[in-house]
């Protein structure tokens, strides 16, 4: 069973900076994509970035040139490093697992994962 946990979430002001982690459990990490989705009060979960497991980027238009995402594979760890946050950015962060591994394409789609965390906070203030 594959365990995900975000960690970093919090309040920060416009124009700020947060980083995201999220700790993955099994031995098979490095064969996975992994992805960052958010999901404000009332709305749909979106896409935010996804990594593919050749180290591949991906990102929402909404985020792109703010944000990155990076992985650690010999921590078993994925990164989203967000700068020049905007009020819209305030959200429940959820990082994913893809349901298989060495896949590249639809990395945007929810439907391609299969294992999500318990989601952190960001809120950012205007």
């Amino acid at each position: 069973q594959v365990q995900l946990v975000e960690s970093g979430g919090g309040l920060v002001q416009a124009g700020g900076s947060l980083r995201l982690s999220c700790a993955a459990s099994g031995r098979t990490f490095s064969n996975y994509a992994m992805g960052w989705f958010r999901q404000a009060p009332g709305k749909e979960r979106e896409f935010v970035a996804a990594i593919s497991w050749s180290g591949s980027t991906y990102y929402a238009d909404s985020v792109k040139g703010r944000f990155t995402i990076s992985r650690d594979n010999a921590k078993n760890m994925v990164y989203l490093q967000m700068n020049s946050l905007k009020p819209e950015d305030t959200a429940g962060y959820y990082c994913a697992r893809t349901i298989v591994p060495y896949g590249v394409g639809g990395l945007s789609s929810p439907s391609k994962y299969n294992y999500w965390g318990q989601g952190t906070q960001v809120t950012v203030s205007s």
